[in-house]
């Protein structure tokens, strides 16, 4: 990498030569540089000096960007006693029929992730996810057998004869 010294020795010569008629592009082939990294030389914000690419790179901060009371706020409002059940997606609505608005669905999402809340927000126990039981295949005979039990009907109403019986699939 060239000091800053040097940079701008070759941004005046290549300037220079710019006036004098030539193109950007041959003007930098002939000293062996890119035009784009005389162009990223020329930049502003990498007029301060010999720092590392990634220093020069510029930060944009958004206008909207919820200020650090703002999100302990959110927080709190979240974390209270009527909301600590719901999600965002059922919050930002309840809070709306109050006239309230405190951020987005997506930022209140995006701040439960932040802080390790986004899991499940109820008392209750998370549902489990439910399976068929395996199915039985029998390659053979005699490997598979249920049980039929059967209500047979009496003359007395109410009263049922149980039979058990064995079924064999083969």
């Amino acid at each position: 990498m060239t000091s800053y010294q040097q940079r701008q020795t070759l941004l005046t010569l290549i300037r220079h030569s710019c006036n004098s008629g030539a193109r950007l592009q041959k003007a930098c082939a002939l000293i062996g540089l890119d035009a784009r990294t005389v162009q990223r030389w020329k930049h502003p914000i990498n007029q301060q000096g010999d720092l590392k690419v990634c220093d020069k790179r510029r930060i944009t901060v958004l206008s909207n960007k919820l200020s650090e009371a703002e999100r302990q706020a959110a927080l709190e409002l979240l974390n209270s006693e009527q909301l600590k059940d719901l999600p965002p997606s059922q919050i930002v609505p309840r809070l709306a029929d109050q006239g309230l608005y405190v951020a987005s669905e997506s930022t209140l999402y995006r701040l439960l992730h932040e802080v390790g809340q986004l899991t499940h927000r109820r008392l209750e126990q998370v549902a489990q996810k439910r399976s068929w039981p395996r199915a039985l295949v029998a390659t053979g005979p005699d490997q598979i057998y249920c049980w039929d039990i059967s209500y047979l009907l009496t003359e007395v109403r109410g009263i049922y004869f149980y039979r058990k019986r064995v079924v064999n699939p083969y």
